[in-house]
Parts: structure tokens; C-alpha cells; sequence
């Protein structure tokens, strides 16, 4: 079963009952700061720039209120609780274990945020919560760990339907099936080593802010840590913008070389990534296309390349090596997108996806989702006229 997301920037929107009622309500507010701080003392450059980028969550305060404690068993099958970790920092995020869409970028910056803490990073817990009602067994959030290298890195949780049901509800999770895909409320909690919920924040469906979301998350947690240590790095938290298909782009291409995307010519662009190998036979499908690089030259099809979506993989090497050991080289490119922002400018909202472009350098097609090769032909055909 598929994630669904729709919202570009979840960080300013909250769907459904979600936004009405309890702890997601002040979330809502959390895209109106202005140029003071609560202090009301001017806000800093970087301050301004992440209150006017509507790609960037910059969190909002739940004051201290005591997080409701979680009871539910980990990816190995160990009871574990909320209230075992006070000492700790927590990041607590709600991940969809078979998700697509959204929550790798809710993983990274977790795990990016923790990172950028260096030596503090010990003092924090990171925790996900399943909220795939039709995915709950151990074995779904260990799937789903396993995909993204966090065996060692979290505890994902789950439970029974009715105990998870309760956890979506005390913290005003949105969770729904909606036409065979799962809906739910992109939120992280950041709490405190008293067990107090300080801040939530919405991750939003932009790759290219990733890093930006988790250097928010790593501030704020390094404000509640001993001695606030200072992150490892900073980068400007002001909004990126993506890289339309209309742009000329040279990426990295894998083992080698590079390849240029843009106008000129017209091109079948699909994205992915490794972890998709949890939700479908990637490399079956990898290899599958080798029959469309085959026919393009044949039939005069626009030329296939696919693109890693580097920065939601678990590591800078993971496209790399998952390649090498399919064995034998595929018959197209394979580039990568390091900073997110060709995703971005092509509107990837899933992965996988084919966008089709015009040689202006318009995506006149777009499917989320594998395709038969034949499909895949027939609807390249049909879209290029």
C-alpha cells in the first residue's frame, strides 16, 4: 500500500480534523513569525530567511506540557516506553512504515539533526511511531529500519491497530486510508529530559530542505542540552529553489562521468531511490528498463535517465553501492541529485517517478509508481504526440 502526500508544504498545512483540535492546532501558526522574536528583540538575518521560507517548519512551542507516555515494542519485538528515555532529548517522529513519499525525509533529518550535535548527539533519542494501520507487524518497521540504515540509529515503534490508535490520538496524529493509500499528519515532537513536549514541527515535501529542517531540529534540541553545544555546521536557512526541467543541469552519473538534463532535447526522467527496495523488486525493475534504453534508439524514443535522490538516501554511497552489486551495468544513466533541487523543480512528490519532458523543457508527462515497459512506451508515445 502507497503513502499519499499532496501537500507541498506541510509545514504551513495541516489537512483534515487535524487542524481543528488539541496540540496540531498551534502548528497551524507556526509559519506567521514575524520580524521579532518572543523576546522582542530583532530577529537575526538567518531568523528572517527561515520565518520566509515556505519550505522550512521553523517548529512551534507546545510550552511544557508532559508528552503522553507510548507503550508499544520496537523493530526487534522489545516493549519499550516513552518514560524510559527521561534523561534523554527525544525526537519523536510519526513514519508510515511502507511510505514513499514523505517520511524519508522525515528519517534524515532526524538522523542529520543528531549528527550536527557531534559529541552531544549521545544525549538524544531518536524515536518513530508506525502510523500504517495496515502495516504494523515487527516485521514492517523492521522493513522499513533495515531500507534506511537506522537498525542501530532509532527505536521505530508499533503495536496493536487499537494501542496505535491511541498513541495518533494523544498527540493528534491524523491517520487515514484514503482510496487504498495512507494519509497521515507528517508531525516530529521534540522532547525534553523531563518527559515535556517542547516543539513540534511538520516536515514539509521538499527535498532540497532536508538539511535545512534538520538544522532547525538540532538547535532547538541543543538548547535543551548541558552547556547548548554548538552544531557541527550551519547553512543558510533561507528558501532554495529547484531547478526547473527547462534548466540546463549537469549531475554526477554513476560509476562516472556525468549527464546534462534541460532543454534541448526531450527526456524520460525517472527518479528513485535505494530504500525503495523495501516496497517493490527494485533491481526487477531497474533491469526492466534496460528493455526501454534498448527501444529508444530503435523506435525513437525520448532517451531514459534516472536520477538517485541522493539526499533522501542513508548514506552519500548508497546508489553507488546498491549498483554495483545488481552485478552488470545498466543500458541507461544513472545521475544523482545531491541537493534535492531537481526533484523540487521537476514537482517529484513520490517515488518512484517518470516525468516526461518536452525539448522547451516542460514536463509534459508525469506517473508515480513502476510501469511495464510496454505502459511505460505506450504513454511516452501518447504524451509526445
Amino acid at each position: 500500500m502507497r503513502s499519499v502526500y499532496r501537500a507541498k508544504r506541510a509545514g504551513r498545512i495541516l489537512r483534515h480534523g487535524a487542524v481543528a483540535a488539541g496540540l496540531l492546532a498551534l502548528a497551524a501558526c507556526s509559519a506567521s513569525a514575524g520580524t521579532e522574536s518572543s523576546g522582542g528583540q530583532p530577529q537575526s538575518a538567518q531568523a528572517r530567511a527561515a520565518a520566509h521560507n515556505p519550505d522550512l517548519d521553523t517548529g512551534t512551542s507546545l510550552g511544557d506540557k508532559l508528552a503522553p507516555d507510548i507503550k508499544l515494542v520496537n523493530q526487534f519485538g522489545q516493549p519499550m516506553s516513552l518514560s524510559q528515555f527521561r534523561g534523554k532529548v527525544v525526537i519523536l517522529a510519526f513514519v508510515d512504515s511502507e511510505c514513499t513519499t514523505i517520511c524519508p525525509l522525515s528519517t534524515v533529518s532526524m538522523v542529520q539533526a543528531r549528527e550536527l550535535l557531534g559529541a552531544a548527539g549521545q544525549h538524544v533519542q531518536l524515536l518513530g511511531v508506525d502510523a500504517n494501520p495496515s502495516a504494523t507487524k515487527v516485521s514492517n518497521v523492521m522493513a522499513y529500519t533495515q531500507a534506511h540504515s537506522m537498525v542501530n540509529q532509532w527505536d521505530f515503534l508499533t503495536g496493536s491497530l487499537p494501542q496505535l490508535q491511541w498513541v495518533w490520538k494523544s498527540y493528534h496524529i491524523y491517520v487515514q486510508i484514503q482510496a487504498g493509500q495512507i494519509d497521515h499528519t507528517p508531525a516530529l515532537y521534540v522532547i525534553d529530559q523531563r518527559g515535556r513536549l517542547r516543539e513540534i514541527y511538520l516536515t514539509s515535501m521538499a527535498y532540497a530542505s532536508v538539511g535545512q529542517e534538520a538544522q532547525v531540529l538540532a538547535q532547538e534540541v541543543a538548547s535543551l542540552l548541558p552547556g547548548h553545544p554548538k552544531l557541527a555546521r550551519a547553512s543558510s536557512l533561507a528558501y532554495i529553489t529547484g531547478i526547473s526541467p527547462a534548466t540546463r543541469q549537469v549531475l554526477p552519473a554513476l560509476p562516472s562521468g556525468s549527464v546534462t538534463l534541460g532543454s534541448g532535447q526531450p527526456h524520460l526522467v525517472m527518479f528513485f531511490a535505494t530504500w525503495l527496495s523495501e516496497t517493490s523488486d527494485l533491481r526487477s525493475q531497474l533491469t526492466a528498463l534496460n528493455a526501454y534504453a534498448r527501444d529508444e534508439h530503435v523506435a525513437g524514443l525520448p532517451p531514459l535517465v534516472a536520477v538517485d535522490e541522493a539526499v533522501s538516501e542513508p548514506s552519500p554511497d548508497s546508489a553507488r553501492t546498491y549498483l554495483q552489486g545488481l552485478g552488470s551495468p545498466l543500458s541507461y544513466p544513472v545521475a544523482l541529485d545531491t541537493t534535492g533541487r531537481l526533484a523540487d523543480g521537476y514537482g517529484v512528490q513520490d517515488q518512484p517517478c517518470f516525468a516526461l519532458t518536452s525539448a522547451s523543457g516542460k514536463v509534459i508527462w508525469s506517473h508515480d509508481g513502476w510501469l511495464p515497459v510496454s505502459a511505460l512506451e505506450a504513454a511516452v508515445r501518447k504524451a509526445g504526440g
